[in-house]
């Protein structure tokens, strides 16, 4: 095993025992398995702006599970998953939980089907549809979306999509006042979480959003 790996490796398990989580060796040896596919995919699909293995551990596995925590239980939909995040580490790590990545390009689903096979996730849906106009027949208990777009925009968007008593999960930088202000109508904020991510020097915040009554 090389030198990146083996830190990768270490800096994950760090990682997570900082976060408080529990996560089994073999749950970690698949989310390793999915960022060396992500890794690799992106040297030809350009997936992610992060390339070198230590911080893609940072900026995108522990980034993803920073999350874990504070999100309700039920079926999960990731808006605009892109390489897969947060939907395919939060599946690794919730194999019960039922994950749908949802995406509009079509480089992208083949790379999350292509990482859904391998790592072997049973729990995960992958659509290949714009948010606004898929129509699955049923809705989603939390939706997650990660600097995806303004948090009013993806409402727009996908909250059809939300079941009446969901949450809607948004990630952000610094805190988004200027963006919570501008929620469309009949919705509201539940709440803000400042997150902290281990080997990230950067604000992290989730918006927790629900139906207005």
């Amino acid at each position: 095993m090389e030198a990146a790996q083996l830190d990768a490796v270490a800096q994950l398990a760090q990682g997570i025992a900082e976060l408080g989580m529990d996560v089994p060796p073999a749950c970690q040896q698949r989310l390793l398995t999915y960022l060396a596919l992500l890794q690799k995919w992106n040297k030809i699909h350009n997936l992610t702006a992060i390339r070198t293995p230590d911080a893609m551990v940072a900026g995108h596995l522990l980034d993803s599970l920073s999350v874990f925590a504070h999100l309700p239980e039920g079926a999960l939909l990731d808006v605009g998953s892109g390489g897969g995040l947060p939907g395919i580490p939060l599946a690794i790590c919730a194999p019960e939980r039922p994950v749908t990545l949802l995406d509009s390009g079509q480089k992208k689903t083949a790379f999350l089907r292509q990482a859904v096979a391998e790592v072997g996730l049973r729990n995960v849906a992958v659509v290949n549809e714009r948010a606004e106009r898929w129509r699955p027949g049923h809705t989603f208990d939390v939706i997650t979306a990660r600097a995806l777009s303004e948090i009013g925009a993806l409402l727009d968007w996908s909250g059809h999509l939300l079941s009446p008593c969901g949450v809607f999960a948004a990630m952000k930088g610094v805190y988004p006042a200027g963006e919570i202000a501008r929620l469309p109508p009949g919705f509201r904020v539940r709440s803000v979480v400042p997150l902290h991510v281990p080997y990230l020097a950067a604000e992290r915040h989730l918006v927790l959003i629900e139906r207005a009554p």
